[in-house]
């Protein structure tokens, strides 16, 4: 079943399957958000935790001794969701930690994702709480993917992302072979700090990462028509931009709390770059906005 919910601007629809978006149509009826193509990728706008990204070989320690075994981007991306409120302008999912979940992440968990739609521009809110008896480390993601071109006749070429701030030069090499990232080898790309303009190239190893990112905002758009997508991503420390080797018609904007397994990083949970921990009985709270432009 889809939840859909709409104003003058923007009609939005969401599953139960992954508490995820599934469509973001402006009000003359065109689609922003990828629609899920196996040729290419067959994901839209998934939900990272309590990883984002991926784990040596799947697998982590924590201090404390405990074992972590997890695929790419967690745990909750494949779940069924369960519906916690319906109005005209925001709906709530959750998701609590059931048994074979605690045999990849032993750390009992209630995760909310709620979504506000206000104007042109949806607002997604996380909600993390720790339901155990001990400090619980943790990272989470977005991974929303938008089409590209977004319109007949346009050019993949013809898209820019526009950067709030000037950025650095060099970005982390992914490792394709390992999923992981290597630290030592960054990779520099020809561009003027501000805007970088798309290519397929851009992701023929994978995904550019930003690791000292300083703009909170970026801006995905045709370069003459300045129609697009804007990314708002206060609290998240990191930003990756994704599209499949294969020369996939979209890109995905990622706000990450985290990242994979780094190059200069043990296997222990902890000790990974910004992980959080929650003490038992605490939440936290993060968001990040798109807004239609």
């Amino acid at each position: 079943m889809n939840y859909v919910l709409k104003n003058q601007h923007l009609t939005v629809t969401f599953t139960k399957k992954g508490g995820a978006l599934t469509s973001i149509k402006n009000e003359a009826g065109l689609e922003y958000l990828w629609q899920g193509d196996p040729e290419y990728w067959s994901g839209q706008a998934p939900v990272l935790f309590p990883i984002c990204g991926s784990l040596r070989d799947e697998r982590a320690v924590t201090k404390s001794g405990k074992e972590v075994r997890m695929p790419r981007h967690g745990i909750v991306r494949k779940e069924e969701f369960e519906l916690e409120s319906f109005t005209d302008d925001a709906i709530t999912f959750s998701i609590a930690s059931m048994p074979h979940m605690l045999t990849k992440y032993p750390f009992p968990f209630v995760l909310t994702i709620t979504y506000l739609l206000k104007n042109n521009a949806i607002t997604v809110r996380y909600g993390i709480k720790n339901t155990g008896t001990e400090d619980m480390p943790c990272f989470i993601g977005g991974h929303p993917a938008f089409r590209c071109p977004l319109e007949p006749g346009e050019a993949y070429e013809e898209y820019e992302i526009l950067f709030e701030k000037e950025e650095e030069e060099s970005n982390p090499t992914p490792d394709t072979r390992t999923g992981l990232i290597d630290m030592e080898n960054r990779t520099f790309l020809s561009w003027n700090k501000r805007n970088l303009p798309l290519s397929h190239q851009l992701f023929e190893q994978d995904s550019v990462i930003f690791d000292r990112i300083s703009s909170r905002k970026v801006t995905l758009c045709h370069k003459e028509k300045k129609q697009g997508v804007e990314l708002s991503f206060d609290g998240f420390p990191y930003l990756v931009i994704w599209s499949s080797a294969n020369h996939g018609p979209f890109v995905a904007l990622e706000p990450w709390t985290g990242l994979s397994t780094c190059s200069d990083e043990d296997d222990v949970l902890e000790h990974k770059r910004n992980h959080m921990s929650l003490k038992p009985g605490e939440e936290k709270q993060l968001e990040y906005k798109i807004s239609i432009i």
